[in-house]
């Protein structure tokens, strides 16, 4: 079974889309959206990532105010820096931060945080080397590097691995 229908609320999920989208409930719509909601979770499976096993679950609702805060400031930080560029030109850098995590979740998670977080932009990954990201505006690349993994590395760490 897991085999025909290896996400079983994705295919709900895609099944009850296509029908809303279409508008209709004529047999050819049934029909397609059937097909199509049990073909693409099929086709999609090798992609799919290993189980989520979350340690503590409680550090996710900090992490999630953490970003949130985050997002905020650097919206702020970002509209301030592009407002005065013509005075004066960002402090942009690339910087390598070494990471500490290896789950493939965590990893996810933390690409998702940094492309939310205005100013911040993931340019690669090499495992066992970190991660490249392009700041915004950056000060102080060693104190941009202890805090990012205090704030992002440190809690997926605890919640994935």
């Amino acid at each position: 079974m897991k085999q025909w229908l290896p996400a079983p609320l994705l295919t709900v999920s895609l099944f009850a889309m296509w029908l809303v989208l279409q508008g209709s409930l004529a047999p050819g719509d049934l029909a397609l959206a059937a097909v199509l909601a049990i073909a693409i979770p099929v086709a999609c499976a090798p992609l799919r990532p290993l189980p989520v096993h979350i340690r503590r679950p409680t550090v996710i609702v900090r992490l999630i105010l953490v970003v949130g805060y985050d997002v905020l400031l650097s919206n702020l930080a970002v509209a301030i820096g592009v407002l005065r560029s013509p005075w004066r030109a960002p402090r942009s850098a690339f910087v390598r931060i070494p990471l500490d995590i290896t789950d493939p979740n965590a990893l996810a998670s933390l690409c998702m945080i940094t492309t939310v977080i205005p100013g911040t932009v993931w340019t690669e990954y090499v495992d066992g080397h970190g991660l490249l990201l392009h700041v915004f505006e950056v000060d102080d690349e060693a104190s941009f590097i202890v805090a990012f993994k205090h704030r992002y590395e440190r809690p997926l760490k605890e919640i994935f691995e």
